[in-house]
């Protein structure tokens, strides 16, 4: 369930970034493209994780912690740069997809389900990204700020949860 749950909240800083992009032409290749490497960089991610946890045994769980909450603290700080995006989609939808790079190195020193949490984030990442650009542009507006700071305190909150459990045992 933590990997549904995690793929979700990664699909939420592409929210934040997509509703402000009013002006896309090719929202649904975005989504898809978007969608695809949420999925492609958590297997790097995994893979990466999983060695470092080789190496790493007894320090993997205090790194990951302190890895999802500058994840999070990065995702909250963000909201205070406003700059105009015009770059390509493909640029656009890697940029928005490292984050979870970074994340499922994470959860690949914690053991977590790879699979699960892949096709997790790519799913809702497709959904909320169509969604969201297609919002962006209609009348409506939602804030995305709003959006980064709930995944990232989701983040911090998980970077903690974490590392409490680190020094429990």
């Amino acid at each position: 369930m933590q990997e549904i749950v995690t793929g979700f909240i990664v699909a939420l800083d592409v929210v934040a970034l997509y509703l402000l992009l009013p002006a896309v032409k090719q929202r649904f290749l975005l989504a898809l493209w978007t969608a695809i490497l949420h999925m492609v960089f958590p297997i790097i991610g995994f893979t990466l994780g999983n060695w470092m946890v080789n190496i790493l045994l007894q320090w993997s769980t205090l790194i990951s912690s302190i890895l999802l909450f500058c994840i999070g603290l990065q995702l909250i700080l963000s909201t205070r740069n406003r700059k105009a995006i015009t770059i390509p989609i493909t640029i656009l939808a890697i940029t928005a997809s490292l984050d979870t790079f970074s994340v499922s190195i994470s959860f690949g020193m914690l053991n977590l389900q790879k699979y699960l949490f892949i096709i997790s984030a790519g799913v809702w990442t497709f959904i909320l990204s169509y969604l969201s650009l297609t919002v962006a542009r209609s009348r409506f507006s939602i804030r995305g700020d709003f959006l980064k700071w709930i995944a990232g305190i989701a983040l911090i909150m998980l970077g903690a949860y974490t590392f409490i459990n680190y020094i429990d045992n």
